[in-house]
């Protein structure tokens, strides 16, 4: 114990010389170079350049048709720009009232039942929390969708849709009846 005792006191004296040693005037050559450093060194900063005055655009599109509205698509068919057959197609579905079920894309409908009436079979569709009943020959989807036949289990339509090169084209589409798995 003595012996460790001993040795401590050794290293700590020891460690005490060497702080001694730091201390005096050799510090003063020391910060008097590193003065002389500080103010030999100049920063070579580019300055910042001006920045570019914001003007904004003025875009006014008072005078212009919206490009997904009907009065766009009316506009074609008039100046000649659609084919005789397409014009056929859609000028019929311009120029009629739309139905209420029109407002809403297929993928959000789900056929839930059938239901069959004095003037025929009438389909069930779940639209969010309502439920509509659809006839032959009703209108519904986005892509003016007409109903063409009910069966107990599949509604069909044919609807008008631009196809890639911007042309209406007639394709068929259906609504298969659904199966409640909440229960």
């Amino acid at each position: 114990m003595k012996i460790a005792n001993s040795l401590i006191m050794v290293v700590l004296a020891m460690a005490g010389l060497q702080l001694q040693g730091c201390a005096g005037e050799d510090h003063e050559s020391l910060t008097t170079w590193m003065q002389k450093e500080r103010e030999s060194i100049k920063p070579n900063v580019k300055p910042i350049p001006e920045p570019t005055k914001f003007e904004p655009y003025q875009y006014s599109s008072e005078s212009l048709l919206e490009p997904f509205s009907k009065e766009k698509l009316a506009s074609i068919l008039k100046s000649g720009q659609a084919t005789t057959r397409q014009s056929a197609l859609i000028e019929a579905e311009l120029n009629r009232r739309q139905e209420p079920l029109e407002a809403f894309p297929l993928d959000t409908m789900s056929m839930v039942g059938t239901m069959q009436r004095k003037d025929g079979l009438v389909a069930l569709l779940k639209v969010g929390t309502l439920l509509y009943q659809v006839r032959q020959g009703q209108y519904l989807g986005q892509n003016y969708g007409r109903v063409i036949a009910i069966s107990e289990n599949e509604l069909r339509l044919r609807e008008i849709a631009q196809d890639a090169a911007g042309e209406w084209i007639e394709r068929p589409a259906a609504l298969q009846l659904q199966e409640d798995n909440s229960k």
